[in-house]
């Protein structure tokens, strides 16, 4: 005889069987921190969500370090509330991951913003494939007074454009809290970061493990209660993770143009001074060439160490120019191009001390020259030790 079922308070209850035997269609996870004012709203709409759905899901509040009756109020409305001592919003959110039983997990705040009414157009995205669906309040609704001013014009739409230019994305709303994921998703991404930046971090794992991602226009409202933000903080550790995980934009394209600047400010000085802006610009700026190519040069290098041992890691994966420099680069080769640079400054060290030898020691005038050849002795030998530091970091370890 087959089992009947009937729905309580939005969950399916089965006659003869224990609930917790039941497959978990859909986990909900909400971060809370002194939410009593909206936690219980929340919850009902959820649970009124799986009643009218037919959806066998459960309803996870993560306690993070409440101080009022949040906690109280979403264990008496039905939810499974767990508590997860070390304050952030990834810290919340990976507790209450680690502890969803559903097939398909579903984010969002508990501060009754985001309308969860929207939880079953996040469902059907995900059965149709895609494992990562975003909602995006950007292309959607935004309810008057849902965000600031500043967040709304600027905060967010530099963040997101950031993210879509380092990581080559076409999201428009990178920092949208409610979003759905299969569970497959989520063990491919490996999340880690306690903080704010966990937002960014499901983002940047999702592109370069190439989930299928799609974003739906969802609306957003004023939130209730106290905002828990820290504007500048939380934007700079957004920023913070972006750079670490690019560095292509923290280190080679900044030192690429300051090489590139330094050392043809150096080549034309080398002929001696020139006259811009109505006046001579002469040895001074000679002297900040150099340093600049110099400096440009190491933050090149040390961006190839970071990305070396972030792929080492597994923090970053391998792409095309890592595997391509990795195929041309070698020990042997490092070697040989630091040592043609540096025999070349060196080479034009040592006409000049001849020519002075010839004058007997006497006045000299070559500044310029010297300043050119001591940076390329400089970066001959940035090269040949880089060359080893490198090879050392690609080295593989015999188990």
């Amino acid at each position: 005889m087959p089992k009947k079922a009937i729905t309580i308070s939005g969950f399916l209850t089965y006659y003869g069987e224990d609930m917790d035997s039941i497959k978990t269609e859909v986990s909900v996870i909400l971060p809370c921190l002194n939410e009593e004012e909206a936690i219980a709203i929340c919850v009902r709409k959820i649970k009124e969500v799986f009643a009218r759905e037919h959806l066998n899901g459960e309803i996870i509040v993560v306690d993070n370090g409440s101080t009022d009756r949040s906690a109280e109020i979403a264990k008496s409305e039905g939810a499974i509330v767990v508590l997860e001592p070390q304050r952030g919003y990834g810290s919340a959110y990976l507790r209450g991951l680690k502890e969803a039983q559903g097939k398909y997990f579903i984010m969002a705040d508990s501060d009754n913003s985001y309308d969860f009414y929207d939880i079953p157009r996040f469902l059907n995205a995900l059965k149709e494939g895609h494992e990562l669906v975003m909602g995006s309040r950007f292309k959607g609704t935004m309810k008057e007074g849902a965000m600031s001013w500043s967040h709304r014009y600027i905060g967010n739409p530099i963040l997101s454009g950031m993210c879509r230019l380092f990581f080559h994305t076409r999201l428009s709303d990178i920092h949208c809290g409610m979003r759905g994921f299969t569970r497959q998703a989520y063990e491919k991404m490996h999340l880690k970061t306690p903080g704010m930046e966990f937002a960014t971090e499901m983002v940047f794992s999702a592109l370069t493990y190439n989930l299928k991602i799609q974003e739906i226009p969802i609306d957003y409202h004023p939130r209730t209660g106290k905002s828990k933000l820290s504007p500048f903080f939380d934007a700079w550790r957004h920023v913070r993770f972006m750079l670490f995980y690019c560095p292509l934009w923290l280190y080679f394209i900044p030192g690429g143009i300051g090489l590139t600047l330094g050392t043809l400010l150096s080549l034309f000085l080398l002929k001696g001074p020139f006259l811009f802006m109505g006046r001579y610009w002469d040895i001074h700026l000679m002297i900040f060439a150099s340093m600049l190519s110099i400096l440009s040069y190491q933050v090149i290098n040390i961006g190839v160490y970071a990305h070396t041992f972030g792929i080492r890691q597994g923090l970053l994966r391998y792409d095309k120019i890592t595997v391509f420099f990795q195929r041309l680069f070698s020990l042997e080769k490092g070697l040989l191009l630091g040592g043609i640079v540096f025999l070349i400054g060196f080479g034009m060290i040592i006409a000049i001390i001849a020519e002075w030898f010839s004058a007997h020691f006497g006045a000299l005038d070559r500044m310029r020259e010297s300043i050119f050849a001591m940076t390329f002795l400089t970066i001959g030998l940035q090269t040949i030790f880089s060359s080893f530091f490198i090879s050392l970091l690609f080295l593989e370890r015999k188990q």
